[in-house]
């Protein structure tokens, strides 16, 4: 916590049991886990049960009590919005925005209506954590049925990213993510030509945002967008 009048709250996974390297990507700032990504004060609250297994690779519905007990303590704090620490929760955008008072957004995947109006038929490069885990109900759950112009690209497919589910307990290199992230995106416009955007659902991805703007030429949609959009619709 950064305040004690945070303007944002930040649904976090609890602490341990996650994959080493999502921890070293946590430290980054840029990630959604780091208080040195939001130029405000945020309140970050950790959901019980809520890890890599319940949230990413089986999605238990279980979680939206406890994700709105820990919302709630955070609006009793005068948070205006609330987000989360991982853009596969946006399967539980619905409920959360029905249970709690203030405006939720789950995922940098929201974004997506947004994107897709201003850019008519072109496509929108979508780079996830995992593109084996990410399904036709995440995209339902936050109002997107029509997959037209949308093209997946997981991360889950490159060597180094791949270390955080093949051997959780091993560092990664973040030079290597780095590149890995980049080779995804050059290899995602070179396989589509008439992409216009690349958005990157992963929260651990926006540190490297800008290295993937430089190399695709292309508007680049993620969490740190979404964030400032919300922000700015606010009273400063």
């Amino acid at each position: 916590m950064t305040s004690s009048k945070p303007f944002l709250g930040i649904l976090c996974w609890e602490q341990g049991g996650n994959p080493k390297g999502l921890e070293q990507l946590e430290s980054l700032k840029g990630n959604s886990t780091n208080p040195a990504t939001y130029p405000f004060p945020v309140h970050f609250e950790k959901v019980t049960g809520a890890n890599y297994q319940s949230v990413l690779i089986s999605p238990e519905s279980s979680l939206v009590a406890p994700m709105v007990e820990a919302a709630e303590k955070m609006i009793a704090m005068g948070v205006k919005a609330i987000i989360t620490s991982c853009g596969f929760n946006a399967i539980f955008q619905r409920e959360l925005a029905r249970s709690l008072s203030v405006p939720v957004f789950t995922s940098a995947l929201m974004q997506i209506p947004f994107i897709r109006t201003s850019l008519g038929s072109k496509k929108i490069l979508v780079i996830t954590a995992s593109k084996k885990d990410l399904k036709p109900e995440h995209f339902r759950a936050i109002g997107v049925s029509d997959m037209a112009e949308i093209e997946i690209f997981g991360m889950d497919e490159m060597p180094e990213w791949g270390k955080i589910s093949r051997s959780p307990d091993q560092p990664l290199s973040i030079e290597k993510v780095e590149k890995e992230v980049v080779s995804l995106a050059v290899a995602a416009k070179l396989k589509h030509l008439d992409a216009g955007a690349v958005l990157l659902e992963c929260t651990d991805l926006p540190p490297f945002a800008n290295a993937v703007r430089q190399a695709v030429n292309l508007p680049v949609y993620d969490l740190s967008t979404m964030v400032a959009l919300i922000r700015n619709s606010f009273p400063t």
